[in-house]
């Protein structure tokens, strides 16, 4: 089964990772200067490195529809840059998933696939013509994390992180101005609060709480001021930054329970 996930970032690598472990071939559209912050557990890193490896899995960078499929075929994870999914009818997938975690739909609709899913708040799940999907996976971190949704929405965006060991907002790094971003510390370091992590333009960024830098953007990306551009991680267990997030994992395990929900139409 080829599956193409829109997005490559942390979420879109887990449900990856998931999906290859249960033998689909996989082929990720992103775009061409990532900014994934948790770039450890990123198969985004392939854009700029030319191949990545998320818990022993290998990503290569592809660049053609033809290469990615062929590259999918033998078992590993093909990445193109195709943010607007044009390589999607060339490829001709059994499945679609849109897990760019924009908070809205950029653009996919049921007829991309047999089976369509989307990833997070700004998706309408079920069989009606104003659906975009054909199931909805629930990101938002709680009771219902992972819960797939056969006919309505996710929670819509509320803007405020997810709780992860008393934190929210805190934990969540923002480039202090715009330009280029000049890291300093890296990820998996075990930082203070005010620590000088990184500079943007000569404005420093210091840690904002105790812990473990988990995600920090890399080298020369452009950032405007305000964006995100780490994260560090509380708990301070050094290993989460280098394997899927538990949130990623249960994304994807719903998403890989919407994909055998939906098998009668892989098969047919």
């Amino acid at each position: 089964m080829l599956v193409v996930v829109r997005g490559a970032g942390d979420i879109a690598s887990g449900i990856a990772v998931r999906l290859h472990r249960s033998g689909a071939s996989i082929v990720m559209l992103d775009v061409a200067v990532p900014t994934s912050v948790r770039r450890t557990v990123c198969f985004s890193e392939a854009v700029r490195l030319g191949e990545a490896e998320v818990e022993g899995i290998r990503a290569v960078r592809c660049e053609s529809a033809s290469e990615a499929a062929e590259v999918a075929a033998t078992g590993t994870i093909a990445v193109l840059v195709d943010p607007k999914g044009e390589s999607i009818p060339k490829l001709a997938p059994e499945a679609v998933i849109d897990a760019i975690l924009a908070k809205e739909n950029l653009g996919t609709t049921k007829d991309m696939a047999p089976v369509v899913i989307g990833v997070g708040p700004g998706f309408h799940a079920g069989e009606n013509s104003s659906a975009d999907c054909h199931a909805a996976i629930e990101t938002k971190r709680g009771h219902y994390l992972g819960r797939v949704i056969y006919d309505g929405s996710p929670i819509p965006n509320t803007g405020v992180p997810g709780n992860i060991g008393g934190y929210t907002t805190e934990r969540v790094l923002r480039a202090p101005a715009d330009g280029p971003f000049e890291p300093i510390a890296k990820i998996g370091d075990q930082v203070k609060k005010g620590d000088l992590l990184a500079k943007v333009s000569g404005e420093p960024l210091y840690a904002t709480i105790d812990g473990v830098l988990r995600g920090l953007l890399q080298e020369g990306c452009p950032v405007t001021k305000g964006m995100k551009s780490g994260d560090i991680d509380p708990r301070c267990k050094v290993g989460h930054c280098f394997s899927v997030s538990d949130k990623a994992r249960a994304v994807g395990g719903g998403v890989l329970e919407a994909l055998l929900h939906f098998s009668h139409r892989l098969e047919g």
